[in-house]
């Protein structure tokens, strides 16, 4: 029997729980797939946890995670991957948007194609076109600058083989690059067409600080998968460039003032008195620092792990013991 998983962030959705929690069941009743649900109430003001709690008191398949206050939807997801027992698990929205039919059609075509990753692609999408327009130039962006060719990163709706998040480590917004950080690390990834609903209760949480926030993320990401284990090949490589180009300007200069005074008129010029000197200069010392800042991050990254919480739980629901120590 197949054993799947969703986990499902939560901020401020309480209607749409119980008829999402009604479609998801429904979905896996049909297939015959054995299930678990692990909502993560990512610091709701609203009734979202207590309806959290009223499903798992109607279906022991239902895990329920609350926060002590919103971390963001990384640390939600990365919360709720520690609790995920199936063999193959799904991230979806909690606004109905993603529709829980597409389940079987991931779990086709992770199988057909041998994949280890697959994300949702919502090509005809309802929402509106100041959060599409942005979405799209972002979504090319990633791409070009990553290598991992998706039409949608921004999907929530993924499927993943277990054992690709326990590799990959998420926090602060790095959540919509899953597939990035698992291809990376050797994963397979491909994408799927999914069916996208407009939203029926509630408002989006889409911001134009979202924008920023998801290219310094990518800046992150190009980071951590080109050069998180080699720091040095980033700093080092600019590093050198800039000592060589100030270098290569500072002896031009010094070869100019050397012929310069060997000639039979007076001087014309002292390397004091050029700006281009002390910028050629200004160069050199910042190549060394980049350089020495590159053995540091070396030794950094060799030294140090990561193993730190970056949320805090203050209840869970549908949870054993054992596995909130994990």
């Amino acid at each position: 029997m197949t054993y799947i998983s969703a986990v499902i962030p939560v901020f401020n959705e309480e209607e749409s729980l119980p008829e999402l929690h009604r479609q998801f069941t429904k979905v896996c009743n049909d297939h015959n797939y054995e299930y678990e649900i692990v909502f993560v109430d990512d610091g709701s003001t609203d009734s979202t946890w207590r309806c959290i709690l009223d499903l798992q008191a109607s279906d022991s398949g239902v895990k329920g995670i609350r926060f002590r206050r919103n971390f963001g939807k990384a640390a939600a997801l990365n919360a709720g991957f520690q609790q995920a027992n199936g063999d193959f698990v799904f991230t979806l929205d909690a606004d109905l948007q993603d529709d829980p039919e597409e389940i079987p059609h991931f779990l086709d075509k992770l199988e057909q194609d041998n994949l280890d990753v697959i994300s949702g692609w919502k090509k005809r999408r309802h929402d509106p076109w100041h959060k599409v327009g942005p979405s799209r130039i972002f979504n090319r962006m990633v791409s070009k600058l990553t290598k991992v060719q998706l039409h949608d990163h921004n999907c929530g709706f993924k499927c993943y083989r277990r054992d690709v998040l326990l590799e990959v480590q998420l926090y602060g917004e790095l959540h919509r690059f899953v597939p990035v950080l698992a291809a990376a690390r050797g994963f397979k990834v491909g994408e799927i067409i999914v069916n996208h609903r407009k939203r029926q209760f509630g408002k989006s949480k889409y911001g134009v600080r979202r924008i920023v926030k998801g290219f310094l993320d990518l800046l992150t990401v190009y980071m951590l998968t080109g050069f998180g284990y080699r720091p040095q090949h980033l700093l080092g490589t600019m590093g050198l460039l800039c000592f060589g180009a100030s270098g290569c300007i500072t002896l031009g200069l010094i070869a100019a003032w050397i012929a310069d005074r060997m000639g039979d008129l007076p001087p014309s010029f002292h390397l004091h008195e050029r700006a281009i000197f002390y910028f050629a200069l200004f160069g050199v010392v910042i190549g060394i620092q980049l350089v020495m800042t590159g053995f540091l991050a070396e030794l950094i990254t060799k030294n140090t792990a990561k193993d730190a919480e970056i949320y805090a739980v203050s209840e869970t629901v549908g949870i054993s013991s054992e596995q909130k120590d994990t």
